[in-house]
């Protein structure tokens, strides 16, 4: 289908405004995407309306913790990534086949939306893969879904541009953002992209309004160390607020690391203790069960307010609220 956010250059190669690649491509050449392509005259996207699964998730798995906690949402992947993470625990749907061929199942936006609306859930995800990469789809199911009342999520690594997040800025409520570490060496080496980015868009998405968690992958050796830890709570605290959660998650071995080690809970409880002692008031452990990791906490008091074990919620009183103080924790409760 024909793709959106593109120019035609002087020279007659299409510039495409959709990622911070910003991919420049001659005549029949795809994007690091791989599902872009130039067609001649225009741009065409592969993956416009392919949905490669549809599951119903707890939101606690996209991970969200302080958006509708408790409740389901309609989850959609489609097929490609402007990333090549090495450890992607998702590859077989984020990397392209070597045959060029795209799998999945071709469906409407309304038919997504109407799915959605029938499973009578209160949000709708796009997740599994980078979501930016099957924009024209997220563009309109959010639309149509919106008039039903469901609200749309984005599971991402952050490498929109700002034209992308601009044409989202009205249909998107919630985002959760994989800051996967404090170095642009990291995201050179490990994923072909840049880290100013991502912690430019972080900054944009914040001051848009909608509801922001970040997700960090804890990899023992790689973006594990005690400065790099500090960096990131740090720049959550200062550039995103000491209410953003900040989700740090144990990495298992996948893709081109599956026989890389796994990360050990030592090390995700003292990412824990290094978040809460920049001043975050909500750092979570997930992929291993955590006995201070998966809880909220009142920041004003201390009590707890939401229980958790792994996705399953255990309110301790209203939804948002501090049972002993009636402190309001940041968040979308309803």
């Amino acid at each position: 289908m024909r793709a959106m956010l593109w120019d035609i250059l002087p020279n007659g190669a299409i510039q495409c405004r959709l990622c911070a690649h910003r991919c420049r491509l001659k005549k029949g050449k795809k994007g690091q995407c791989g599902v872009r392509i130039n067609n001649g005259n225009e741009m065409t996207s592969l993956v416009g309306n392919v949905v490669s699964c549809a599951h119903m998730d707890p939101v606690e798995k996209k991970p969200l913790y302080h958006f509708l906690p408790g409740t389901k949402t309609f989850s959609i992947g489609s097929v490609g990534c402007n990333f090549t993470c090495s450890f992607c625990q998702n590859h077989s749907i984020s990397q392209i086949p070597d045959t060029g061929v795209v799998p999945g199942k071709r469906i409407s936006p309304e038919e997504l939306a109407r799915l959605a609306e029938e499973q009578s859930v209160p949000s709708m995800a796009f997740t599994y893969n980078e979501p930016t990469i099957f924009f024209e789809l997220v563009y309109e199911a959010a639309a149509i879904a919106q008039i039903s009342g469901i609200r749309s999520i984005l599971v991402s690594n952050g490498y929109m541009s700002t034209d992308c997040l601009q044409a989202l800025s009205q249909r998107i409520s919630a985002i959760n953002v994989d800051l996967k570490s404090f170095s642009d060496a990291f995201y050179a080496k490990y994923c072909e992209a840049r880290l100013q980015p991502v912690l430019d868009n972080l900054k944009s998405i914040k001051s848009m309004g909608w509801w922001l968690e970040v997700t960090t992958l804890v990899i023992p050796g790689l973006n594990d160390s005690e400065a790099e830890l500090k960096e990131i709570a740090a720049f959550i605290r200062n550039d995103l607020g000491e209410n953003t959660p900040w989700h740090l998650s144990a990495f298992h071995g996948a893709h081109k690391m599956a026989n890389y080690p796994a990360t050990p809970l030592t090390l995700l409880e003292k990412g824990w203790q290094i978040g809460r002692e920049a001043g975050l008031n909500f750092v979570y452990i997930g992929n291993l069960s955590s006995a201070i990791g998966g809880n909220t906490f009142c920041p004003s008091c201390g009590a707890l307010v939401i229980e958790r074990h792994g996705y399953e919620v255990r309110r301790t009183g209203h939804p948002g609220k501090c049972p002993s103080c009636s402190f309001e924790l940041p968040g979308v409760w309803k």
